[in-house]
């Protein structure tokens, strides 16, 4: 063996280890990926529970009052194949009628004393625990998909797959400022 084989030999190994590294790292992109779309069936899951709890609640609103009820229905009403951003107005809205739900069970107070009302705010003290689980769960996923995407070398493969940035589920607004608490 002359040292053309030798050559031969050693740009074939080269060769073989970029193939088997684009292969391996592209194969990285697309697995975190997929676990962002994961993570984000999850908050799809939780939104879905919460619908339901509050659809439950409706019925038991529904025995007190017929208008805020209808306004309930109409407000957490849900579309599939949602961005992250319609989840968020979803959340947002849902967490509306979850306000206007307690605030008319404050005007009825036969439906305060209800066990099905003690349940059903068991069960939404619940649902907002997953779901937050399930955002925690999807924004560590985006997290280590756009790392991975946007970090030499992996990002060379990154831009030859396409694979851009994915959007993080962020907090609204009037919820990151500091609470006021006025005792007076």
């Amino acid at each position: 063996m002359g040292a053309l084989g030798i050559v031969l030999i050693i740009v074939g190994v080269v060769i073989f280890s970029i193939i088997v590294w684009y292969v391996s790292t592209m194969n990285g992109i697309r697995r975190l990926s997929l676990k962002c779309d994961e993570a984000s069936s999850g908050i799809d899951i939780a939104l879905t529970k919460r619908y339901d709890v509050l659809t439950k609640q409706l019925e038991v609103v529904k025995e007190y009052t017929s208008h805020e009820a209808r306004v309930l229905y109409e407000t957490i009403r849900l579309r599939s194949g949602m961005s992250i951003q319609e989840k968020q107005q979803a959340l947002e809205m849902m967490n509306n009628a979850s306000n206007q739900f307690r605030l008319t069970a404050e005007a009825y107070p036969q439906l305060l004393s209800s066990e099905t009302y003690k349940m059903l705010m068991v069960s939404i003290a619940d649902c907002e625990e997953h779901l937050q689980a399930a955002r925690r769960l999807y924004n560590a996923n985006v997290n280590a998909y756009n790392t991975r995407i946007v970090m030499f070398p992996a990002s060379i493969i990154a831009g030859a797959i396409g694979a851009t940035s994915k959007e993080l589920f962020v907090a609204e607004e009037y919820k990151r400022n500091d609470v006021q608490m006025n005792f007076h």
